[in-house]
């Protein structure tokens, strides 16, 4: 009797369905966390270098979520938005082995749960993110984000082309 193999990708609860999501998940914390450690390394805070003329690189510490927010607190954020990002891991990886078959929706969650812990990593380690990657035009700056905002900020936008792509069908 031949047994039929379980494809990596398959809608089962199986691990072995998990290890591509996982994988992605873990690229981005890699290239989150090598890209961090270079310019706090290469940078003192508040140093910018200029790329081109809408782009430059710059060490800033966000001790907040996006755009700062709550970064005045006393510091108490630093546990909340780190206890939010835990709880929002779990809920992904619960996700990703439930949906495992369906590939954008798995993209999108690899990318943000990537992001997530690379940002708890420096929560963790340093009390805030390190941000480097600041887009300016006329003067106005784009908040500087990094590796792992862009891994969220993806992930979500590819989230909601893959509801609306559902709900089109």
């Amino acid at each position: 009797m031949a047994t039929k193999k379980k494809s990596s990708f398959s809608t089962t609860s199986g691990s072995a369905s998990l290890t591509p999501w996982l994988g992605i998940a873990a690229i981005v914390i890699l290239f989150d966390q090598i890209t961090k450690v270079t310019v706090n390394k290469l940078f003192h805070f508040g140093e910018s270098y200029p790329v081109t003329s809408f782009f430059n690189l710059v060490l800033a510490y966000n001790k907040g979520a996006a755009f700062s927010f709550l970064a005045a607190e006393s510091g108490w954020q630093r546990w909340f938005f780190t206890g939010i990002a835990v709880a929002a891991a779990i809920f992904i990886v619960y996700l990703l082995r439930k949906h495992a078959g369906q590939r954008m929706f798995c993209w999108a969650l690899a990318l943000i749960l990537g992001g997530a812990i690379g940002n708890v990593i420096d929560r963790s380690i340093y009390g805030h993110v390190i941000d480097f990657l600041d887009f300016h035009v006329g003067g106005w700056h784009w908040p500087a984000f990094n590796i792992a905002d862009s891994g969220i900020c993806i992930g979500a936008a590819l989230l909601v082309i893959d509801e609306l792509r559902r709900v089109g069908r």
